[in-house]
């Protein structure tokens, strides 16, 4: 009977430290999902002071399908502000995102009517990723991958794909 409970006083012994290292990795992936979840809402806000916050100083964010390249949050200030302008009703879904080593990536929907891209008033609904680094907490790098095409689309400036059977 001793031997048991000798046995079992060392297996609670030894299971602390797992536990709280599990309870770490636990609030660490939670900080992590914690920053997709801010980024999109920030974007909703259509506030470019609430979304530059939430990156480093000299943040590179960049659009690839458009290719704009935002140095620093002074730069990105004025693009969040140019793209809230552009499409007023801007809303951002977050489809999926993962972060691990200060690397990751957010999947999104991007959905708006568009008033100042191509200036068409129509309506829009594109899937995208951004990748990103964090550092301490902020996003220092962001490049947006969206299909520009399938927008253009939506919005009148380009025919619509030809859906045509195989030969």
């Amino acid at each position: 009977m001793k031997r048991h409970l000798g046995f079992i006083l060392a297996l609670v012994l030894l299971a602390f430290p797992a536990l709280a290292q599990m309870e770490k990795s636990d609030k660490a992936a939670s900080h992590k999902a914690g920053v997709a979840e801010a980024w999109i809402t920030a974007w909703n806000s259509h506030d470019a002071e609430k979304l530059a916050a939430l990156f480093t100083e000299d943040v590179m964010y960049e659009d690839i399908p458009f290719g704009e390249v935002n140095h620093g949050r002074q730069e990105l200030r004025k693009f969040a502000a140019s793209e809230f302008e552009a499409v007023p009703d801007l809303k951002v879904e977050l489809k999926n995102s993962s972060i691990q080593g200060g690397h990751g990536s957010i999947e999104w929907l991007f959905t708006g009517t568009d008033k100042g891209i191509f200036k068409t008033g129509k309506q829009f609904s594109v899937r995208g990723a951004s990748i990103i680094t964090v550092k301490n907490g902020k996003i220092s790098r962001n490049v947006d991958y969206y299909d520009v095409t399938t927008m253009m689309r939506q919005v009148g400036q380009l025919p619509p794909a030809e859906n045509t059977p195989d030969k």
